[in-house]
């Protein structure tokens, strides 16, 4: 039977993304996003809940992240759970951390919202989709048409 680690988040960053470089060169990218949940309480007062979320992003995602994602901004964000483990060199206990490992990131909102610059005029979306996945890609088919300029989302 087939299992299924699939995460899907829109919110906004609790601060910039903070980018680092592996020993071997590799970008790698740590991220808080914050999602809210509005509900109705017992005595039928609105109630906000906030969660927050680790992300990790490698790759050219963690440098897209590093240049366009700021404090506030709206993200779409897909990836899958992972939980690492570390010996806490104080008490001698094993800590767990969860956090998504993202594959997919999209900018959301409006000029100035999620820090990008909209420069080209076009809609103010910009996009990162499963082209920049961490899995191996799939070869085009050969009679793939050329991208113009027509086909590019921003």
């Amino acid at each position: 039977m087939k299992s299924v680690n699939k995460v899907i988040l829109i919110g906004n960053l609790g601060k910039d993304p903070e980018v680092k470089y592996t020993q071997s060169g590799l970008p790698v990218a740590r991220l808080t996003l914050a999602t809210n949940e509005r509900f109705k309480d017992k005595s039928g007062e609105w109630q906000d809940r906030t969660e927050w979320h680790n992300v990790v992003l490698w790759q050219r995602l963690a440098e897209i992240a590093g240049e366009y994602l700021k404090k506030g901004g709206k993200v779409y964000i897909e990836g899958r759970l992972q939980t690492r483990s570390w010996d806490d060199k104080n008490t001698n206990q094993k800590k767990y951390m969860t956090e998504v490992v993202a594959n997919d990131l999209v900018l959301l909102g409006g000029r100035g919202e999620s820090g990008a610059d909209d420069s080209g005029g076009g809609r103010a979306r910009a996009a990162v989709t499963n082209s920049f996945d961490q899995r191996t890609a799939e070869p085009e088919p050969a009679a793939a048409s050329p991208i113009t300029d027509e086909d590019i989302p921003f």
